[in-house]
């Protein structure tokens, strides 16, 4: 690993911040808007789902909605801009969609998994890959489901334990390859350190490898290309980059790894505007800021003159502490370039503006 010096090197500048009376799971920036919401659970047990909107160095609250379940993740990733639906998982294994306009009865409900939906992601919508607009949601049942919002309570897609294999918690969940109408994966992690790479077009396991530690965050560098990096973040400060382009018959994908810090890394999320830099948030309650370098070729022959990938490095631009506890979410804003948005287990989501990052 390399350190980025000098005097364009990029600043993490806390720009406004909100006391929470609520843990947060989640935060995300709603597309189009100045506007971010925080979901979570109340100190009664409760799901809690608040918008805000920037004006200036201070957030407003616009809107509180409690709902029935602690609410564990979200997305936007599978609604159109214009409706901008809000899709949650939340405690009880629920998966719900919300029009926050009207936010009272869901616009879609499904009872997804037998237990929390720890993790969530969308495609096809938001003008974001090609396809069907659908949700996938990992859960501590052991199983990954996709789901088609257009069609009800069944899931178009199932990837459970088989027979005699024992169920492991999915922490984490991404889609990617979402290049055409045909194409499409799905990228989980579990609490074992398995990472599976799903195709969905083929309904099989394309992929699968062990990092030897808990799997908290996957994400592919960009969801609508042909599959180009994944970066997946562990429960020991560790976090590996997969160059996902050229896949050895034995050897899988090439990848190189680096030691973030002491304590997990909970979320890794790359800028939109550029996927080959990524921030990860910890849980010391610091975010650090990363660029992927790609090596001279990426790819060679084996002896057998067989292709395989060749991993690049990484640089560390710039880390930042804003808590004394966890960063448990992040989301860049897919709008304005360096605003970023994160909550930690102090209770409390800030917003944060990263600069130079045209510079990089």
């Amino acid at each position: 690993m390399s350190a980025a010096l000098g005097p364009e090197r990029p600043q993490v500048v806390a720009h406004a911040q909100q006391a929470l009376s609520y843990t947060v799971f989640d935060c995300k920036w709603v597309p189009r808007s100045a506007r971010l919401l925080c979901l979570g659970s109340a100190a009664r047990g409760t799901g809690v789902v608040q918008l805000y909107e920037l004006h200036g160095a201070r957030l407003e609250l616009l809107r509180e909605i409690e709902k029935p379940k602690p609410i564990k993740c979200g997305t936007f990733g599978a609604t159109s801009l214009q409706q901008r639906y809000l899709a949650t998982g939340d405690f009880d294994g629920n998966l719900n969609i919300w029009n926050l306009e009207a936010p009272e009865i869901p616009v879609y409900s499904v009872k997804g998994h037998k237990e929390i939906i720890n993790s969530i992601d969308g495609v096809g919508g938001l003008g974001i890959g090609e396809g069907a607009p659908e949700i996938v949601t990992g859960s501590r049942d052991g199983t990954v489901k996709v789901w088609d919002p257009r069609q009800n309570d069944t899931p178009v897609a199932n990837m459970e334990p088989v027979q005699g294999e024992s169920k492991r918690d999915c922490w984490t969940v991404a889609f990617g390859n979402a290049y055409n109408q045909e194409e499409r994966v799905v990228c989980a992690g579990y609490d074992n350190g398995d990472i599976k790479l799903f195709d969905l077009k083929t309904m099989s396991l394309r992929w699968e490898t062990n990092i030897k530690n808990g799997v908290c965050s996957v994400e592919f560098d960009r969801k609508d290309i042909n599959m180009n990096k994944l970066v997946a973040t562990s429960l020991e400060g560790k976090f590996h980059v997969f160059d996902m382009r050229t896949q050895h018959p034995t050897k899988g994908f090439a990848s190189v790894s680096e030691k973030a810090q002491k304590s997990t890394i909970w979320q890794v999320r790359h800028l939109p505007q550029n996927r080959d830099i990524f921030m990860t948030s910890g849980g010391s309650g610091s975010l650090h800021l990363w660029k992927y370098e790609y090596p001279a070729q990426r790819s060679k022959k084996d002896s057998e003159g067989s292709e395989m990938g060749v991993a690049g490095s990484l640089s560390l631009l710039q880390n930042v502490t804003l808590s004394t506890q966890p960063i448990s979410s992040l989301d860049w804003s897919p709008d304005k370039k360096g605003l970023c948005v994160c909550g930690a287990f102090d209770q409390t989501v800030r917003v944060l503006i990263v600069t130079k990052l045209n510079k990089i």
